[in-house]
């Protein structure tokens, strides 16, 4: 079965109130420069979300900004498939948002490492927890 790689409107994280209650009560993982805020539950049907921000504070020009959300959803969409089989295989739901916690404009490679090594501590998390 090919690799899908596509980031479609389903997996997209736009919720104000989903948003809201993934930072009210949940976890996270930090590689830096990345840092995942992640929240699963058991459901019967089975999704991820995943939403991506970068600093106002940290960035004051929107291009920087969105140069960084673009470069984190083009790294989870790249490697997003070990995750997303997973979450589907426990039947669980879940929605992550990745931070970009650096003050400084990253390359390409350097976020898509961190986003590999967050999804990979993401991955451990899901099988370390008991499926009950």
């Amino acid at each position: 079965m090919p690799k899908r790689f596509g980031f479609s409107k389903a997996e997209r994280l736009k919720s104000r109130k989903q948003i809201d209650a993934l930072f009210a009560k949940s976890k996270a993982v930090s590689v830096f420069p990345v840092r995942a805020i992640y929240q699963f539950a058991e459901s019967e049907n089975s999704s991820l979300q995943a939403g991506v921000t970068a600093s106002k504070k940290n960035f004051k020009k929107a291009v920087d900004r969105n140069r960084i959300k673009r470069l984190l959803r083009e790294a989870y969409r790249l490697q997003k498939e070990e995750l997303v089989l997973l979450v589907k295989e426990r039947r669980l739901s879940g929605t992550v948002f990745f931070v970009y916690t650096d003050k400084t404009l990253p390359h390409f490679e350097t976020v898509k490492v961190a986003m590999a090594k967050c999804l990979q501590r993401l991955s451990k998390t899901i099988k370390s927890e008991d499926p009950s």
